[in-house]
């Protein structure tokens, strides 16, 4: 949490109080339903939260922007960016009911206004979107072909309209096939050695009519 509070010191105090929250709802959610594995819970704050964060690090995301997040599996990055960009509306979706319950209360537990979280596969999702937003649900050739056709046409930020993955590793051969991807170390703004290997990559996409 102080690190949290260290990277992004302009928060509210109703988003310190979501931000420290989160910690109460997702443990006690994760003993009922395992959302996250049982290693991880107690690093909650660095392997999800901030992990989440390091989006909005490449691009904070402008009031009235719409994000898609698929596969949000217990709602990461959606909720933690969600409580960041308040004036963002967010859609978490997921195939799984049971994480998609999870993300729906946590939700409630925050009174974040801004997000709707359904039991949904990507390709049945209607309407289009300033940023799909994702967390390895996949190798990016799948990934695009799920939301190729749902970027919003009118570019509104630094980046343009696409995709922002929070990936690790050496991704040359799954990125070979996107000239225009640019991949950002995460360790360049969080230091903890969790972040080592970890990567947002963007991919712009163009609008398809």
């Amino acid at each position: 949490m102080e690190e949290i509070l260290k990277q992004f010191p302009n928060l509210t105090d109703i988003q310190k109080q979501q931000f420290e929250k989160l910690n109460e709802l997702y443990h006690d959610w994760n003993a009922k339903i395992n959302v996250i594995s049982r290693k991880d819970i107690d690093e909650l704050y660095t392997k999800h939260v901030l992990h989440s964060l390091a989006i909005a690090k490449i691009q904070p995301f402008e009031p009235g922007t719409y994000v898609l997040d698929v596969g949000t599996g217990g709602g990461f990055p959606g909720i933690p960016l969600a409580i960041l960009f308040p004036e963002t509306r967010f859609y978490l979706i997921d195939v799984i009911l049971k994480k998609i319950n999870v993300v729906k209360a946590v939700a409630e537990g925050l009174e974040l206004k801004n997000v709707k979280a359904e039991q949904i596969r990507a390709e049945n999702v209607k309407g289009d979107y300033d940023f799909i937003v994702s967390r390895a649900v996949t190798n990016m050739p799948d990934f695009v072909s799920w939301i190729k056709d749902k970027i919003k046409k009118t570019n509104k930020h630094e980046l343009k309209n696409g995709i922002l993955y929070l990936k690790g590793g050496d991704l040359t051969e799954e990125l070979k096939d996107f000239p225009k991807a640019t991949e950002y170390n995460i360790s360049e703004f969080f230091k903890d050695e969790f972040f080592e290997t970890k990567k947002v990559v963007h991919l712009p996409l163009k609008f398809k009519a």
